[in-house]
């Protein structure tokens, strides 16, 4: 194995995670060390078993209306127990923060009146829903789940990139993935004490069930997926199976005199909590577009009589805002009166005339993005940019520079990772997923490390070609026992998915606003 490592180049600038110059870092000894008594060959071999059984099982991911297995790479990711208690405590203080923001702007608007953030900068987010105004959790979450994305800069410092509070995905791949590695590398899994993963399906419904309305003591909770055309569904399946839940469509529900029914073989069932998959927009057809066949008729008012909980709640969306994420640490100050202990990236807001003075002759040297953009979708970096390219930017945010922020270029953390037969730097980031039940906020350990697959590429999302890594959190001495995500007989399989209605109009309508939706938000895993 000690050719793989030949060529590797760990001597920055970006802060490489498993070497300090041509040194292991202490987490990753063992690692490097198992991996050095594997022959190619046998990398190799376990490399391509990886792929293929992912194609199999259906763990895929939707690019360009190609359904592509979503690429795993052998080499996990590493963090110590130290660096996770980090995280989590900042991922915990985030969403506090978003949960109390959130029932502000949407209440009574507190932190407008005390210029906190002003007023415009909400009202103007494309994801503010007038709505959603009035409307009370039982429980006061919005926010069931989340996930915060987070990237490691050149002194290796955690920094918050984004907040995802609607419907973030990819926690599906944060399973398979343990499942996949622990079988691919079962003696490197053996030598570490790693915090397992398998919690989070038990964990989201207890959530999930704790949001239901005051006076249910035995809630039905179903998963609301678009169907079997979006790119997330096989996520959809998972989760609802694992919970042991419905999965639903909106054709399979119906809403009478503000209360949800869903269409069982038994008849008619009350539906007390919805965990949607689907977005805003396409939700419900009253008070949104009119057009949709994904949601159903009357979900918003019966949300507003108390019958229901739709989680995560309608208008999150405002608080994934880039511009909004710039006032987060004024906001984490305001509300918790606390610092905030992740910070952001620095950025400048282009709706500022100071801010975007500055930007503009400095183009050719940041990154600017799209404030309601996602997956890497609109990103501009301006060192790879052409003079075409830029010239075309400067006229979009001249034209409209709310809709842009700039950032400095941050060079990702790199992990060594297995490209062509040997091993390389790539960038990473990572996406830990929070699970609010109203009593406290539960992080996954680990989460999804995204992978940018090509050589100097700096957006990971799988939209872009990017891969994953299975994150190891490691647990210090006297831990509880941490076998739990060990195979017992193999790995475990996972049924491929059936491809849906085909041939029906409606059918054809729904797959078209399905990918209408996942458009819309491309490649957010």
């Amino acid at each position: 194995m000690t050719h793989l490592f030949e060529s590797y180049d760990a001597l920055g600038p970006p802060y490489d995670e498993m070497f300090a110059g041509s040194v292991p870092r202490e987490s990753y000894a063992r690692l490097h060390d198992t991996l050095g008594t594997l022959s190619a060959r046998d990398l190799a071999a376990r490399v391509e078993g990886l792929a293929s059984s992912y194609l199999d099982q259906g763990v895929t991911f939707d690019i360009g209306g190609e359904e592509r297995a979503f690429p795993i790479d052998i080499v996990p990711r590493l963090i110590d127990q130290d660096q996770w208690a980090m995280i989590e405590g900042g991922v915990q203080q985030r969403v506090h923060a978003l949960e109390l923001f959130l029932a502000d702007i949407y209440g009574p608007g507190e932190a407008f009146r005390d210029g906190v953030i002003p007023r415009h900068v909400v009202t103007t987010s494309s994801h503010f829903t007038r709505e959603s105004h009035g409307i009370e959790p039982p429980n006061g979450v919005r926010i069931q789940v989340s996930g915060i994305d987070l990237i490691r800069d050149d002194e290796g410092e955690f920094r918050v990139l984004e907040d995802n509070v609607r419907v973030p995905s990819g926690v599906s791949y944060v399973m398979t993935n343990r499942r996949a590695i622990s079988t691919a590398l079962p003696e490197a899994f053996a030598e570490h004490r790693i915090r397992p993963v398998t919690a989070y399906p038990q964990r989201l419904l207890t959530a999930l069930r704790a949001a239901a309305p005051a006076g249910v003591d035995d809630p039905t909770v179903v998963v609301l997926t678009p169907g079997a055309f979006n790119g997330a569904y096989f996520e959809h399946a998972l989760l609802a199976r694992t919970m042991g839940v419905e999965l639903v469509e909106g054709r399979d529900l119906e809403c009478r005199r503000g209360r949800v029914l869903m269409r069982t073989t038994n008849g008619l069932q009350q539906v007390h909590v919805i965990y949607r998959r689907v977005d805003d927009e396409f939700l419900d057809p009253v008070h949104f577009r009119a057009d949709s066949l994904l949601g159903c008729p009357g979900l918003v008012n019966a949300a507003r009589s108390g019958n229901v909980t739709i989680a995560n709640a309608i208008g999150n969306g405002v608080a994934d805002d880039k511009l909004v994420y710039t006032y987060m640490p004024d906001l984490i100050r305001y509300y918790l009166n606390e610092e905030p202990a992740l910070a952001n990236v620095d950025t400048w807001r282009l709706g500022e005339p100071k801010h975007r003075e500055e930007v503009m002759d400095r183009l050719d040297e940041l990154v600017l993005k799209p404030v309601d953009g996602s997956g890497g979708k609109g990103i501009v970096i301006g060192p790879k940019a052409t003079r075409a390219e830029l010239e075309v930017l400067r006229s979009q945010v001249l034209q409209e520079p709310r809709a842009w922020i700039a950032q400095p270029v941050v060079q990702l953390s790199t992990v060594p990772t297995y490209v062509d037969g040997a091993m390389a730097p790539r960038h990473v980031d990572l996406r830990p997923f929070a699970v609010n039940d109203g009593s406290k906020v539960w992080v996954l350990p680990g989460g999804l490390t995204r992978v940018a697959l090509a050589e100097g590429e700096l957006i990971v999302n799988s939209s872009r070609g990017g891969g994953s890594k299975d994150t190891w959190v490691l647990a210090g001495p006297g831990a509880a026992p941490v076998a739990s995500d060990l195979p017992t007989s193999g790995p475990r399989e996972i049924a491929p998915l059936d491809g849906g209605p085909v041939g029906d109009s409606r059918a054809a309508q729904a797959e078209q606003q399905q990918q209408q939706q996942q458009a819309a938000r491309e490649g957010t895993c």
